[in-house]
């Protein structure tokens, strides 16, 4: 009686072990993870749903909105560091882990994209990783690591507030686990923070006072600054002067097609909206031109 009532029980439980079975092997087929499209410049790793529940993979991004490194003005000095750092790293030389901080809309984000868009046909692909999705970065790697090719993983806006742990699986990423760093992957991460944890007033009163009187920051700040020191390379950026903000305003009303003459005109208008929006960057400057473009022609 009671091995009439297991046999039931045996078949379900096939049944189960054979759907997990074939998931398994239609995310992981052979054995050796998920296959790129080498065809494909720019991945993003999203969450599916699957009949047994989310499924994450990396998807290919069919048309990248890249820039070129010329369109962007007024950051020489970032642009030469950066561009450097990825050569060395295409032509499998020593190159470092990138964090991009400062003031928004200064070209951090467009600067990544400008050496996907110089590099991609040399093998430079981009997986862009979502900050909500950076625990995951272990099996993005373990991914991408069997690929051919070169890779940015791509964190965009990048910060932690107080209680997300996620953070220390990104600082063994940046350190390399007990396998070993990977030849073929760079984190290239932005972020309006150059300390990527958020910091609290009463972090300073963990600080301590050694005998040569110097102040000592305590275990939580530590904590905080060597996540931002694991990145080999700092990449700062700063808001635009007058000059800077007008001259990439001009650049991009040539973009539009905006005939010199209107140029004189677009000034006065440029300044307002900067105003505005209490700000004077790259991105400002850009949106101002598409608006007054549109309204011109």
């Amino acid at each position: 009686m009671i091995a009439n009532q297991s046999t039931p029980f045996k078949h379900e439980f096939l049944k189960q072990l054979t759907r997990i079975a074939d998931a398994l092997e239609r995310a992981y087929p052979n054995g050796q993870g998920q296959q790129l499209d080498p065809d494909v410049i720019a991945f993003q790793w999203q969450y599916r749903r699957t009949q047994g529940g989310r499924q994450a993979v990396l998807l290919p991004v069919p048309n990248p909105g890249l820039i070129s490194f010329d369109q962007l003005k007024s950051v020489d000095r970032q642009k030469k560091l950066i561009r450097q750092n990825t050569i060395q790293f295409l032509e499998g030389k020593p190159a470092n882990n990138v964090l991009l901080t400062g003031s928004r809309g200064t070209g951090k984000s467009s600067l990544v994209k400008a050496c996907l868009h110089e590099f991609h046909c040399q093998g430079l692909r981009l997986v862009e990783i979502d900050k909500e999705n950076i625990g995951d970065l272990p099996e993005v790697i373990d991914i991408v690591s069997r690929q051919q090719g070169k890779f940015i993983l791509f964190c965009d806006d990048l910060s932690f507030e107080e209680g997300d742990i996620s953070y220390k699986r990104l600082k063994t990423a940046l350190d390399g686990s007990i396998t070993g760093q990977t030849t073929n992957i760079l984190i290239y991460a932005t972020s309006n923070r150059r300390h990527l944890i958020a910091e609290r007033m009463s972090d300073n009163l963990n600080m301590t006072r050694g005998a040569d009187n110097r102040l000592h920051p305590g275990e939580e700040v530590e904590e905080k600054i060597s996540l931002s020191e694991r990145f080999g390379l700092w990449v700062s950026f700063y808001g635009f002067s007058p000059d800077e903000y007008l001259e990439a305003v001009k650049h991009w009303l040539k973009e539009y097609r905006v005939p010199d003459e209107a140029y004189e005109q677009a000034v006065i208008h440029a300044n307002r909206w900067a105003t505005q929006r209490g700000s004077r960057s790259g991105r400002i400057a850009a949106q101002f031109a598409r608006d007054y473009a549109g309204q011109f022609s």
